[in-house]
């Protein structure tokens, strides 16, 4: 079974206080919902590590603004630090993104990520998991073949420099902060 994700978080026990807001938007550029999530004050800050340097992902005053692309195999996570700057994107590959009967947005995770540092470094994640899922039978060869084009396709956007919703995160964590 896969793990399905919702964009206001409201399971995350690490986060005390929150503010969130979400929109559907439909303009040139994209199509689907947006969410933001204002993490007020954590119980303990969250760190990952990559090639050996630490990096705080989530702590008080972060912002985690969602993007879920209608009819895309993908959602991309922007984590802003408290100041405003972008600590990294998160991208989930899925097998469909859609929306709750409580109007929130999902995704149906399919184990396989991509993370983009602001340094423009790229890092395939949890290729294992994916594997895993396959040979346990969490997945079929339907799904596992799904996430591994997706991945590819998103890999060669990003190192062109051509995966538009990196380049719309700013843009669509302002437009969110004035719903908050």
């Amino acid at each position: 079974m896969l793990k399905r994700k919702f964009g206001d978080r409201s399971d995350w026990q690490r986060v005390l206080v929150r503010e969130y807001a979400q929109s559907f938007i439909e303009s040139d550029n994209f199509n689907g919902y947006v969410t933001l999530l204002r993490i007020v004050k954590v119980s303990d800050p969250l760190y990952v590590e990559y090639n050996g340097e630490e990096i705080c992902i989530v702590n008080d005053g972060y912002l985690w603004l969602q993007q879920f692309p209608s009819g895309r195999n993908h959602s991309v996570t922007t984590m802003f630090d408290s100041k405003g700057n972008i600590v990294q994107w998160y991208i989930d590959i899925c097998s469909q993104n859609g929306v709750s009967e409580n109007n929130v947005p999902w995704m149906d995770d399919l184990f396989l990520d991509l993370i983009v540092l602001p340094s423009g470094e790229v890092i395939n994640k949890d290729t294992d998991e994916l594997e895993g899922a396959l040979i346990s039978g969490i997945i079929n060869k339907t799904l596992y073949d799904l996430a591994t084009e997706e991945s590819n396709m998103l890999s060669e956007l990003i190192k062109h420099n051509e995966f538009t919703l990196l380049k719309l995160s700013e843009e669509h964590k302002e437009f969110l902060l004035q719903k908050m």
